[in-house]
């Protein structure tokens, strides 16, 4: 838990965990390749011509790309700051969490409510050696990360449960992960498990890269997925929806990235590129 105080404890965290990080470049990875797209400066070689390769597939090329990348960032950003806001929610579990950049999870919504609590989850040994970016928290609030891996639910509900209060409804926050999860690993059984300790009014966020409605997107995975540690996955609508059974959908529903909004809001500017992901928010009755 960090709050006031707590500087000392972030600075010796960050010595340690950085002292003990071994990054293979031999790959590209997920959470770099998304670093690349979104201009920043944490990957490698592999991990820009991975991007590069699978961008040539697309009409528009890497700016597609791009654009599908800022609008999952923008739904992110959208869908905390609604939750945070107009529904009033107080406690996050971000999972799948990547490299940190400007608009992370607690920066958005204790913005609004600077009591909000967060716990970060990620496998990836890059987050890893940012995670003292993760823990600067207001002194009303709090934040934590947890270096685990979305295939153990049980093991990230005992870890946030030191931050977090799961008796009190949580915003679990699974954007950009699902699809790096196959389906012989039960991605449907891993939300479900994670939601089922959680009280009513609890809500899930998620996005998802779309098997239907752009083609040329599964030629581009699969140039990406050839030198990916952790290759993507598409699916199609249908297939996204069954992550949200049993739950109220908030807002539009599922729909492609750049037309989700919260309600009595305007949908938002997009790129005037076609974002082939879906977005969805639903809340636990």
């Amino acid at each position: 838990m960090i709050g006031p105080g707590a500087d000392s404890r972030v600075a010796d965290r960050d010595e340690r965990d950085l002292g003990s990080v071994e990054i293979d470049t031999s790959s590209a990875h997920p959470a770099r390749v998304y670093d690349y797209l979104l201009g920043g400066v944490d990957h490698f070689a592999v991990d820009r011509e991975a991007a590069e390769r699978g961008s040539a597939a697309l009409p528009g090329g890497v700016e597609r790309a791009r654009a599908m990348v800022r609008a999952q960032r923008a739904f992110l950003a959208s869908a905390v700051r609604h939750l945070a806001g107009d529904l009033g929610v107080r406690q996050f579990l971000d999972i799948g969490t990547g490299i940190p950049n400007g608009d992370n999870v607690h920066r958005i919504a204790q913005h609004t409510a600077p009591g909000a609590r967060v716990v970060y989850v990620d496998k990836d040994p890059v987050v890893l050696a940012h995670a003292h970016v993760l823990l600067r928290s207001t002194p009303q609030g709090a934040t934590d990360y947890l270096q685990a891996d979305l295939r153990d639910p049980g093991t990230i509900l005992a870890g946030a449960a030191a931050t977090l209060d799961l008796a009190q409804p949580v915003g679990i926050v699974l954007v950009g992960v699902l699809h790096l999860i196959g389906d012989e690993d039960d991605p449907s059984g891993l939300v479900a498990r994670l939601l089922k300790p959680v009280p009513a009014g609890s809500y899930l966020a998620i996005s998802h890269l779309a098997s239907d409605g752009q083609p040329e997107l599964a030629e581009a995975m699969r140039r990406v997925n050839e030198t990916m540690s952790s290759p993507f996955i598409l699916r199609s609508r249908a297939e996204v929806a069954r992550f949200l059974d049993g739950l109220e959908l908030v807002g539009p529903g599922i729909v492609t990235l750049d037309g989700w909004h919260p309600p009595d809001t305007p949908p938002p500017t997009a790129d005037g590129l076609p974002v082939a992901a879906y977005g969805a928010v639903g809340r636990k009755p």
